[in-house]
C-alpha cells in the first residue's frame, strides 16, 4: 500500500536532501565532530566555524546580525526565553499583552507568569484570525513590558501585521517578541522592518532538523534578557549548553536554501495551495476558514460543515492532514484557535488544515482533490440515509 500524500507541513517538514548531507558530515570522526568549545584544538576550531557560518545563514534569513542570534533547542525554548527572560528581570513585575490564538509554547508560560503575578491582557482575534495593531495599541499602559504576537499562525496560516505592530511598540519603548515558527523560510522576514526585539524561529519548520532552533535578540535587549539555562554561559550569556553541531550545521543549510528559494517557492505553493482549494470549494457545506487575504502561501483550513473531523481525517487514508496543531493533537476540544475567531464548536470540530510545503507536487493536489472528493460525498451520503 502506498503511502499517504503529505500535506501536513505545517507541522514538520522532512529535511531538505542537502540538509541531511550537510549534518552527516559532522556525525563521524572523519567530520566535524569535536565540541565547538574547544579552543584548543583544531578540531574544536573546524567545529566553531561551521557553528559561526551556520549562524550568519539563520541571521542573513531574517536580515539581522550574526551576534544577535542565540541557539536553543527549537521555537519552545525560544518563546520561554523570550517571556521569561524579560519578566524574570523584571522580577516579575509588569504588563504582557499576547493573543488568543497563540501557540501553547507562548499561552503556556504568558500563564505561568500570570500566576507569578505579571499582568497579562489577551487580545482576540477578528473573523479572519488576525490581530490588529489598533487592538495592541489600545491595549498599552504604563507597565507594558512585552507584546508577544505570532508573525503567522499555525492553524489558519493567518499574517499578523507585524511592522505596524513593531512600529508602535518602538514609539512606545515596549519590547516585542515574535513567535515566527511558521513564518522564517516561508515568507520574507525582516527584523530591522519589521522593528522586532526577539524573535523564535524553528528549524523543522522549514526543511531542518528537530530539536534546534534559535532565539533573535537585538542588540541593545541582550543585557535585558535572564537566561534560563545556566551552566558555563554560552551564547553571549543568554543560553548555555554544549552546541550541536550538527544540528546547527542542518539548520543552518536549510535557512541558506529557504532565502535562495524563497522567492520562487512561495508563489509555486500558493498557486498548488489554491489548485486544492478551487477543486472542493464547490462541494456542498464546504467553508474556508480565515482570511483568504492575508495568510500564508501553504496554508489551508478548511470547514466540512456537518461531518465530524475525526471521522473524515480517519477516512481521507490517502492523506496525511491534520485537525489543527501537532502539538493538541491528543486533545478531543474543538480548536481554540478557531474558536476564538468565532466559529462554532460544531464547525471547529469539522475543520482540516491542509499545509503544503516544498515538495508538493500538482500531481500530489489533483490526487487530494478527487479523494477529498470521493470521500466526503460519500460521509454526507452516509449520514443522511
Amino acid at each position: 500500500m502506498p503511502l499517504p500524500i503529505y500535506l501536513d507541513y505545517a507541522a514538520t517538514t522532512p529535511v531538505d536532501p542537502s540538509v541531511a548531507e550537510a549534518m552527516a558530515g559532522c556525525l563521524t570522526r572523519e567530520g566535524i565532530f569535536a565540541n565547538p568549545a574547544s579552543r584548543s584544538h583544531i578540531y574544536g576550531w573546524q567545529a566553531e566555524e561551521q557553528v559561526e557560518k551556520a549562524r550568519r545563514h539563520v541571521a542573513d534569513l531574517i536580515h539581522s546580525d550574526p551576534r544577535e542570534i542565540a541557539w536553543t533547542s527549537g521555537a519552545t525554548e525560544s518563546n520561554n526565553l523570550a517571556l521569561k527572560g524579560v519578566f524574570e528581570a523584571e522580577n516579575y513585575q509588569g504588563h504582557l499583552i499576547t493573543s488568543t490564538i497563540e501557540h501553547k509554547a507562548v499561552i503556556d508560560p504568558a500563564k505561568w507568569l500570570e500566576q507569578k503575578g505579571v499582568k497579562v491582557t489577551w487580545l482576540a482575534p477578528d473573523a479572519d484570525g488576525v490581530i490588529s495593531a489598533e487592538q495592541v495599541k489600545q491595549a498599552l499602559t504604563e507597565d507594558t513590558k512585552l507584546v508577544s504576537i505570532m508573525q503567522i499562525n499555525n492553524e489558519t496560516g493567518a499574517i499578523n501585521p507585524i511592522a505596524e505592530i513593531g512600529r508602535i511598540c518602538r514609539d512606545n519603548h515596549v519590547l516585542l517578541h515574535v513567535d515566527a515558527a511558521q513564518a522564517a523560510g516561508k515568507v520574507p522576514v525582516d527584523t530591522k522592518a519589521l522593528q522586532v526585539d526577539l524573535m523564535s524561529l524553528c528549524a523543522h519548520k522549514f526543511y531542518g532538523p528537530k530539536g534546534i532552533g534559535a532565539l533573535y535578540v537585538r542588540r541593545p535587549v541582550q543585557p535585558q534578557l535572564n537566561q534560563q539555562m545556566h551552566g558555563g554561559g554560552h551564547e553571549r550569556g543568554m543560553r548555555s549548553g554544549t552546541l550541536p553541531t550538527h544540528q546547527i550545521v542542518g539548520m543552518g543549510e536549510a535557512s541558506r536554501l529557504a532565502a535562495e528559494c524563497l522567492a520562487e517557492e512561495a508563489p509555486r505553493i500558493e498557486r498548488l495551495r489554491n489548485l486544492l482549494w478551487s477543486g472542493i470549494a464547490d462541494l456542498p457545506g464546504v467553508k474556508r476558514n480565515g482570511s483568504t487575504e492575508q495568510v500564508s502561501p501553504g496554508h489551508l483550513n478548511v470547514c466540512f460543515s456537518g461531518v465530524e473531523g475525526e471521522t473524515l481525517l480517519l477516512s481521507l487514508r490517502e492523506l496525511a492532514v491534520s485537525t489543527g496543531s501537532a502539538c493538541t493533537s491528543a486533545s478531543m476540544e474543538p480548536s481554540y484557535v478557531l474558536t476564538a475567531m468565532g466559529v462554532s464548536n460544531e464547525d471547529a470540530h469539522s475543520s482540516i488544515r491542509f499545509s503544503l510545503g516544498r515538495f508538493t507536487t500538482e500531481e500530489n493536489v489533483s490526487a487530494a482533490v478527487a479523494h477529498i472528493r470521493t470521500i466526503y460525498t460519500q460521509l454526507q451520503q452516509a449520514q443522511s440515509a
